[in-house]
């Protein structure tokens, strides 16, 4: 059993976001490392008002760089929040009293999404569990290209905590369909990398069945405007991922 906890952050640009993540940590870690990939913005400067370990290292791709940023911490058991996450209060007494007890397995959140102002609880985003406590010394992350996956390698019980991963996610939707088409240029690289070939339809018949399972079968409708952007902008990048696979196979004939 281990009683300490070690939070693990990496950054690129947070300045928007740090300085709540880092807040909603104190009182529940007994250290934070923050892993900033050369932040051109305020983050350092932000990051060395509080009592983190600051470190700077060259981007690795997202499961290369939170390993590394796990092999940097004293304690074996590991928080894992992005920038722009924050525990409530209600996570943070659950995850307090697995302190007390000792932490043991794995645990999982519940995350919810805050969209340009809304909580949304629909569209697929919601509920969204995600193993963020884990012990190092039997885990490690995954993935070449984006969407890191958190391998196990015992069979440990995995206990999902009371409260929410708070998620600030976007702040407009310029800024979701920035973001939206940088991880569908690089799910299409992985999905190249793989071997796999898109017809001359395939973007658009993607694209409206996108739309119709986050608006219709998973209720977005029931999010209101929110829920509408969500799956249009969604839609649009599904659109874009399959455009770029198309591109990449062509380049290789």
């Amino acid at each position: 059993m281990e009683n300490k906890l070690s939070a693990v952050v990496i950054t690129f640009n947070e300045e928007r976001n740090i300085a709540r993540c880092i807040e909603s940590l104190l009182p529940i870690a007994d250290e934070i490392v923050v892993l900033d990939s050369f932040s051109s913005d305020n983050t350092q400067t932000i990051c060395e008002k509080y009592p983190v370990r600051f470190v700077q290292h060259a981007w690795q791709g997202y499961a290369a760089s939170k390993n590394y940023a796990n092999s940097l911490v004293m304690h074996d058991f590991i928080f894992s929040v992005d920038a722009d996450e924050a525990p409530d209060e209600k996570l943070q007494q659950a995850i307090l009293r697995e302190k007390q007890t000792g932490f043991r397995g794995r645990y999982a959140v519940n995350r919810l999404t805050n969209y340009c102002g809304h909580w949304i609880r629909h569209s697929g985003w919601y509920p969204d569990i995600k193993t963020r406590i884990f012990d190092r010394r039997v885990t490690h992350w995954t993935g070449e290209f984006v969407h890191e996956t958190l391998v196990h390698t015992d069979p440990a019980d995995e206990t999902i905590l009371e409260g929410h991963l708070l998620h600030y996610s976007y702040y407009s939707f310029r800024d979701h369909r920035a973001r939206a088409d940088k991880y569908s240029a690089l799910t299409a690289q992985k999905m190249h990398a793989a071997g796999k070939k898109a017809s001359v339809l395939k973007p658009w018949l993607s694209a409206i069945g996108r739309f119709i399972a986050m608006y219709v079968i998973k209720k977005g409708f029931l999010d209101g405007k929110m829920g509408w952007k969500i799956a249009q902008i969604s839609a649009a990048s599904n659109v874009y991922k399959y455009r770029e696979l198309r591109r990449l196979n062509r380049e290789q004939e």
